[in-house]
């Protein structure tokens, strides 16, 4: 079970306010409003998303890490290359 799970009416409430903005942007668009106000938009959303992100990930290492690094051996090493993965694209991003 994913380590979100006792967040999920959370994350879910986080991720339906986020796509109220993103359908907010696209009416920004097609009213033609002004360039900075919708790039403000989309930088509060951008920030809102990765929220979200840190707070996966947070409960990845919590959850999912911890537990196979307790068992050991392949599995986690596994978890924590797939940790390492997630955090690079997080920081590319």
């Amino acid at each position: 079970m994913p380590g979100y799970t006792s967040d999920k009416d959370a994350y879910l409430k986080r991720l339906r306010r986020i796509e109220g903005q993103i359908r907010g942007l696209q009416r920004m668009v097609e009213n033609d409003e002004y360039c900075i106000d919708v790039l403000t938009q989309i930088a509060a959303a951008t920030k809102a998303l990765q929220a979200v992100s840190l707070g996966l990930l947070e409960e990845h290492l919590r959850h999912c890490v911890a537990e196979a690094i307790s068992e050991g051996g392949e599995r986690a090493d596994e978890k924590v290359r797939e940790a390492s993965a997630a955090i690079a694209r997080l920081v590319r991003s």
